[in-house]
């Protein structure tokens, strides 16, 4: 990335998020990105799973009853189960408890330090056929609850991303975690792929001129051998199919998120039909950057 790119950095939703902007932007870059870090902590006091005041947590807590939800709730929820039917459950909203089964039952930070309960036997999913939602209110099966994850992550990058554009940026780019969103009239930037063997390392580069890439990894949030936050619904474990990682580009940020979990359980395959990057166990990268890109 040029020198001249203004850059902002914070932490939000459990990772280090990145404002980038064109260096000509210098005098609404510091307005813009306090704007954007207002906007992550409102999606994360929306979506956090490990807050108590957060709106998830009290839609959880009230499985097998109506409750009203913000008009922000509402639309991710539509497209977290739109996305669940379209990757025929491969990606699955309401997988919250089979992760905190594996493990993944508060902030990682606390699950790294050894903070967390036993584990369980995998749990069924599946359940997101059964959510029920309407004009300003959900229901959810009795002891079902959603865990937006990734796909809430992405869709705040989406937000984020066009908010920056909108505030006055000739284009602005937002990570969190690594997965991205471009907005505006971007320059071609090059991205490093990480090596899933190595943070620091990259195992490939691309051109992104546009639009999102997102990564799903078994080896980022991991606690133990085998023990991931990856949940391959079909099991309801976490997954061990053979790939390590997938990063996928996409349109937006949040249908990159979902993309990256199909390719994830999906395996080498999924690259004849989607722009991405498949890291085996085996070692091998299989690339099929097209759309929007160029390896």
């Amino acid at each position: 990335m040029a020198a001249e790119h203004l850059r902002h950095t914070f932490r939000a939703m459990g990772t280090g998020v990145t404002l980038l902007g064109p260096g000509a932007s210098a005098p609404e870059f510091e307005t813009v990105a306090l704007t954007v870090e207002i906007l992550f902590a409102r999606e994360e006091a929306r979506f956090s799973r490990f807050r108590e005041d957060s709106e998830l947590t009290r839609v959880n807590k009230a499985a097998g009853w109506w409750v009203s939800v913000s008009p922000g709730f509402e639309a991710l929820t539509r497209l977290a189960l739109a996305q669940a039917a379209a990757t025929d459950g491969l990606f699955d909203p309401t997988a919250l408890g089979a992760v905190i089964a594996a493990g993944y039952d508060r902030d990682f930070d606390e699950v790294l330090a050894g903070a967390r309960g036993a584990l369980h036997p995998p749990q069924p999913c599946g359940r997101w056929r059964d959510v029920e939602v309407r004009a300003g209110a959900i229901r959810l099966p009795k002891s079902v609850g959603l865990d937006f994850g990734g796909i809430a992550k992405g869709h705040t990058a989406d937000l984020a991303a066009h908010t920056a554009v909108a505030e006055g940026l000739a284009w602005a780019l937002v990570s969190a975690g690594g997965d991205l969103r471009i907005a505006g009239d971007a320059p071609p930037i090059e991205i490093g792929i990480e090596d899933p063997g190595d943070a620091d390392a990259a195992a490939a580069r691309v051109i992104l001129t546009g639009g999102a890439l997102a990564t799903s990894s078994v080896t980022r949030r991991a606690w133990g051998e085998g023990l991931h936050h990856v949940i391959d619904p079909r099991t309801g474990a976490p997954s061990d199919g053979g790939c390590l990682q997938a990063t996928v580009w996409a349109p937006t940020c949040a249908e990159a998120e979902v993309r990256a979990t199909w390719a994830l359980l999906t395996g080498p395959s999924a690259a004849d039909t989607l722009p991405c990057a498949i890291a085996t166990a085996d070692g091998d990268l299989v690339i099929s950057f097209r759309t929007g890109v160029a390896a």
